[in-house]
């Protein structure tokens, strides 16, 4: 399993070993030695899967105070674009953000840590799976515009799909002030 850096801290890019044979493919989809190894000490209490047909955007979203959630993202089958948004006090990298497309061809993963928003867009129907360190806790739930003008993120769908609550988040600097500085 190699497990690389970002441009922003604390998140990672991560790329199983698939062994391959006739029969299929094996692979370890997480490891804890490994995860522990560069920082990653996440105790994980909540698995969830999607799916998404092409052209559908979630996100950006988030949960605050102690129902903050770290997450370990990845698709079973499909294609997607994972966006991950710094959302933490104080942080030098507030505010950016980090893509990587997640494959399944490469099976890789992104570990996206407490204080980030999180979303996705579908470019092939997907069966999108993720570990989370915290229970859904809807009172905690908050978001982010997908399409917010500051970040600039391309999420290589148009005209997308998305629900009713995705389209009416606020933006990020409405988001700085009502929290007062991020998560």
């Amino acid at each position: 399993m190699e497990i690389r850096e970002t441009p922003i801290s604390d998140v990672y890019e991560i790329y199983p070993k698939i062994f391959k044979d006739p029969r299929g493919y094996f692979l370890e989809s997480y490891r804890e030695d490994l995860f522990e190894a560069h920082g990653m000490n996440t105790k994980w209490v909540q698995d969830n899967q999607s799916y998404s047909t092409a052209g559908i955007v979630r996100g950006l979203h988030f949960q605050t105070g102690h129902h903050a959630q770290a997450k370990l993202v990845r698709v079973i089958s499909g294609k997607v674009l994972d966006v991950c948004v710094d959302l933490r006090k104080n942080s030098p990298t507030f505010g950016k953000a980090h893509t990587v497309i997640l494959d399944e061809s490469l099976q890789n993963m992104l570990y996206v840590p407490t204080g980030f928003a999180h979303g996705f867009a579908v470019w092939e129907d997907a069966v999108f799976t993720y570990k989370c360190s915290n229970l859904y806790h809807k009172e905690s739930e908050g978001g982010i515009i997908w399409n917010d003008k500051q970040l600039n993120i391309d999420w290589g769908v148009d005209d997308p799909l998305l629900s009713e609550k995705d389209q009416n988040w606020p933006d990020l600097k409405k988001f700085h002030e009502i929290s007062r500085g991020g998560l």
